[in-house]
């Protein structure tokens, strides 16, 4: 059975070979990929979030397409359609780019609220239907999506209901000094260096294996407390309008475990959760309109209420996790 502690350090390593700096970004998407979530990338123009994306498909050996979604994108170009084959006199079927493993979808605010939601909905069914033929899509399937958060003129903003599609959302910062000069000097030893000179260092089949493995891990009723009072913080926070959902719970739940595994644990601590807690929650809350007035951020508000809700003890975590056999 494939350790996905051992499988999260080869990819990391390999994805490192490249980019500086992203530690925290590819344990992100390594959680995503063992609980079958999907990612939305946010951060300015040239923070590589496509290439973050493009290392991270090649490192674990998934099938990767890339879609620039513009406001005149179909959902036909995204799904796919069947097209009239003259010489045969019948249809074929032309799939489009959603059947791989791992889609980025390029700034996903600039395309129409109808490609967007075809989409989202092949991210939550894991099928697309085309004139009427339901298509399975590829196991494992993973959709990062991406957005520029200083440009909304001609973008299209993601409603709540969708947005809370997407397990967690993650913000790509730009490097500090330190990482950045490390960057150029990779980049003046060799100016070609890029996504092309990553190795696969996964298989499919130990994939499949670290996804078992995750489901085994065990979760104490302290912090499945722990993980219900969060959420129900969120619905009674004054600076929150709507609070997370019933699938914020469950994105809670299974990040904290492959967490807990790729960091080498057979059960989950409160440090698990809370760490999930801002990319699980900032997408997902709509805030008062007093609080959009007094300029107040959701991670201020995730940290707020992460600040009233009791922490369980580590000790009697452990205490309560099932012996070793």
């Amino acid at each position: 059975m494939t350790d996905p502690s051992a499988l999260y350090e080869r990819v990391q390593s390999e994805v490192g070979t490249v980019l500086i700096g992203k530690d925290e970004l590819v344990e992100a998407l390594t959680v995503s990929l063992l609980t079958r979530g999907h990612i939305l990338l946010e951060g300015v123009p040239g923070v590589a979030k496509t290439t973050l994306a493009n290392l991270f498909a090649r490192a674990t050996g998934l099938e990767y397409n890339r879609i620039q979604m513009t406001p005149d994108i179909l959902p036909a170009d995204i799904t796919g359609t069947y097209i009239y084959r003259e010489q045969e006199g019948s249809f074929e079927l032309q799939r489009g780019p959603v059947f791989a493993n791992l889609i980025v979808a390029d700034e996903i605010n600039r395309a129409t609220p109808k490609t967007q939601s075809a989409l989202l909905e092949a991210m939550q069914e894991r099928h697309v239907t085309i004139e009427g033929n339901t298509l399975e899509l590829p196991d494992p399937f993973m959709v990062i999506a991406t957005q520029n958060p200083i440009e909304m003129e001609g973008t299209f903003e993601l409603p709540e209901a969708q947005r809370d599609r997407f397990q967690v959302k993650l913000s790509v910062d730009l490097p500090d000094r330190e990482e950045e000069g490390e960057l150029l000097d990779r980049f003046d030893a060799d100016p070609t260096l890029g996504p092309d000179g990553v190795e696969r260092v996964v298989t499919i089949e130990e994939l499949q294996e670290a996804r078992e493995v995750v489901q085994s891990v065990h979760v104490a009723d302290a912090v499945r407390e722990y993980i219900l009072d969060i959420v129900a913080a969120t619905r009674s926070n004054p600076d929150i309008d709507h609070g997370a959902s019933p699938r914020a719970s469950i994105a809670f739940l299974n990040t904290a475990k492959a967490r807990a595994a790729i960091h080498g644990r057979e059960y989950v601590i409160p440090d698990d959760v809370k760490t999930m807690a801002a990319p699980i929650l900032s997408h997902r809350l709509v805030l008062s309109t007093d609080a959009e007035l007094g300029n107040v951020s959701r991670s201020q508000v995730v940290e707020d209420v992460l600040s009233t809700v009791e922490t369980p003890s580590s000790k009697a975590v452990a205490e309560a996790a099932p012996a070793e056999e």
